[in-house]
Order: C-alpha cells, then sequence, then structure tokens
C-alpha cells in the first residue's frame, strides 16, 4: 500500500527492526550490568556497562532513564531465572542431591553473585525482586533440607553458606576477566558440591588421627 509516495509495508518493516534493534540493546545492557555488578558491585558505573554492551551512554540511558532502575533489573532477571531453575529441579530430580547440584550450577551459571550487591533492605524496596528471591529461598531450602534427611548431604551446612560460596566461585578474581572465571569455574564448582556430600565413612574428629577409613572398606583403621 502507498501513502504519498511512502509504502506502508516499507514503514512496518523499519519500525520492526527498530523495535528488534532495541530489544537486542536491552537484552546486551542487562547481561553487561549483571557481569559488572559482579564486578564492582552496586557501585557499578555505567560508562562501562555501556562500553561492554556496545552501545552509547544515550542508547543506555534511553532505556534505563534511572541508575537504580537498571541494576534493580538486571538483578532481578538472574533471581528470577534462578528461582525457575530451583522449583523446577525441586519438581523434576527424584535424587535430592541431584536436584540441589542441578540448582546450584544453574545459580552459578545466571550470576548469582550478583544478588550479594544488594542489602536486604535495598532488596526489599522492590516487591518484585523480594518476590522471586523468596521463590529461589524457599525452594533451594526445601531441596536442601531433603538431601540432608535422605543422609545424602552434610548435617553442618546451611544455604546461606552454601549460596556465598556460589557467589564466590561466580565472580572474578581482582585484576582477571572473565575468561579464567569462566574456564575454571565448573570444575571448582564441582569439587565444593562434592565436598557437601555425606562421605560414606567415618571421619576423624578434629585432632584425631585414629580414624582414616572406614573399617567396612578397608577392613581396619589406619595407624
Amino acid at each position: 500500500m502507498q501513502i504519498g509516495g511512502w509504502s506502508t509495508d516499507t514503514g512496518t518493516r523499519r519500525c520492526r527492526a527498530l523495535r528488534t534493534d532495541a530489544a537486542r540493546n536491552r537484552i546486551r545492557i542487562l547481561a553487561a550490568a549483571q557481569e559488572v555488578l559482579v564486578e564492582q558491585g552496586w557501585d557499578a558505573p555505567l560508562d562501562e556497562i555501556a562500553r561492554r554492551a556496545g552501545v552509547g551512554n544515550a542508547t543506555l540511558y534511553r532505556h534505563f532513564p534511572l541508575r537504580e532502575a537498571l541494576l534493580t533489573e538486571a538483578v532481578e532477571q538472574i533471581v528470577a531465572n534462578v528461582a525457575d531453575a530451583a522449583e523446577e529441579a525441586a519438581a523434576e530430580e527424584d535424587d535430592p542431591y541431584v536436584a540441589l547440584h542441578r540448582f546450584l550450577q544453574t545459580a552459578a551459571h545466571e550470576r548469582l553473585a550478583a544478588l550479594c550487591c544488594l542489602s536486604e533492605e535495598k532488596a526489599g524496596a522492590h516487591p518484585e525482586l523480594a518476590q522471586q528471591k523468596r521463590r529461589m529461598v524457599d525452594a533451594a531450602q526445601l531441596m536442601l533440607h531433603r538431601a540432608q534427611q535422605a543422609g545424602r548431604v552434610r548435617q553442618d551446612v546451611s544455604l546461606e553458606e552454601i549460596i556465598m560460596a556460589i557467589a564466590q566461585l561466580g565472580r572474578p578474581l581482582p585484576g582477571t576477566s572473565w575468561t579464567a572465571t569462566d574456564q575454571f569455574g565448573p570444575r571448582l564448582l564441582q569439587l565444593y558440591l562434592d565436598g557437601l556430600l555425606l562421605l560414606p565413612f567415618e571421619v576423624a574428629p578434629p585432632g584425631d588421627e585414629s580414624i582414616l577409613f572406614a573399617p567396612s572398606e578397608f577392613g581396619r583403621p589406619a595407624g
């Protein structure tokens, strides 16, 4: 259809292309914000976020006129994804340790460390973020409780400790890039998760080396 020499079909395609570009820019900005948040905390510079997203500052401010709106949405997106993963793992896996393992791998991959940048007060000021966090915590706590009740995970570990460990494993060391974290992170995470397992043999209490192995496996204690 032509209107004054202008094709409405062409105009529609251009509008769609602009909307697609805008949506793509928004996704890139949020992904960059999540990375920079994990590295530098709530004071993450917006200039650096724009640079990593490959957009100009004007584009960033067009999508997110307020700094807190950008950072809050970046964290909320992570927590919502992790909450979904937690509920799915709890519902789909028969083995409670496998469910917990699956959830924690997703949490690390999704940059859950960004959540640690928010104080409880700041997170509570955003109802949607608080709701997503509650979903995640409830599902994760259920998986941990089931795994401990089944004798699959040690009793002396809390969900808060696990989340903190995952957050630390999921952030680059000062002065390093994400390349090293992405390369070694999965292996380090697996080593940590192995440490959560309740060992099938008796472990010597601190300072007592008289029991090192299970008699059922090795015939007698070492020593």
